[in-house]
């Protein structure tokens, strides 16, 4: 008589998650920046999960590597027009983006925005000589003692400076709802996004509460003699400048050849 088989072990069922959720990915996750480089346009796509069947929000933002910002202002002195002592803020994104099915201030209060950067007017950007913090709207809020009460108007210049160089935008409509609980959303690259490593965060909102979150990376390299000559000058800073003045030298001296032919 044969032995009798083991029992089949059961098999594996998938749970549906218990409570909501939300997951996304990028349709690229690098970007390739090369000499006719005209900017990119990646797709983000992602899907709600509830079981409740709750109405949510979605908010996408996307910020690149933080770059240092030197901005001056107009002052009339002796009537003359100059330039004032310039104002260097750390910590700003080179590149930010916040999209959304509806206005934020829809979406969340004032705490929760500014506790999470979601939008140009909660965006972190650290200011110089911060001395203090004080707590305001039950977030902490920065005061630069420095600048004073002028802080705000040197913020507001470099975010529109940010955004006319289309380097930051706040889109109401950017993301969208294909299906029931499939939704997409674009982040347009312009040309003079910085290179480096992108953060994308998808956050899922159900009554103006933050209940899911998730996030994706997207890098923007520099490729091919782009990529050569920037890491030769940012390794090699001494070498590439002497590399540089001698190609200049030789550039004028055969242009002054050329004209003493003619």
């Amino acid at each position: 008589m044969a032995p009798a088989l083991p029992p089949a072990p059961p098999l594996l069922q998938i749970q549906p998650p218990t409570t909501a959720a939300v997951s996304a990915a990028l349709t690229e996750t690098t970007v390739q920046v090369k000499s006719d480089f005209r900017g990119a346009r990646i797709v983000l796509y992602g899907a709600v999960f509830d079981p409740g069947g709750h109405p949510g929000d979605v908010v996408v933002i996307v910020r690149g590597p933080d770059q240092p910002v030197r901005i001056t202002r107009k002052q009339r002195i002796a009537g003359l027009w100059l330039n004032s002592r310039p104002v260097v803020f750390q910590g700003a994104p080179g590149f930010y983006r916040a999209a959304s099915n509806r206005p934020l201030d829809d979406i969340a209060n004032f705490g929760e925005l500014r506790r999470l950067g979601a939008g140009l007017d909660h965006l972190a950007i650290n200011a110089p000589a911060e001395q203090r913090t004080v707590t305001r709207y039950g977030v902490r809020d920065v005061v630069v003692s420095q600048l004073g009460a002028d802080y705000y108007d040197w913020r507001s210049a470099v975010v529109r400076l940010k955004e006319k160089a289309h380097l930051y935008d706040e889109d109401d409509h950017g993301v969208r709802f294909v299906d029931r609980g499939l939704f997409r959303a674009e982040i347009a690259l312009p040309a003079a996004a910085p290179t480096g490593v992108y953060r994308a965060d998808i956050l899922l909102f159900q009554h103006g509460r933050l209940v899911s979150a998730r996030a994706r990376t997207l890098t923007v390299e520099k490729v091919g003699l782009e990529r050569a000559l920037y890491v030769w000058a940012h390794v090699r800073p001494w070498s590439y400048g002497l590399a540089s003045m001698a190609f200049a030298l030789a550039v004028g001296w055969a242009a002054s050849a050329a004209f003493r032919r003619d």
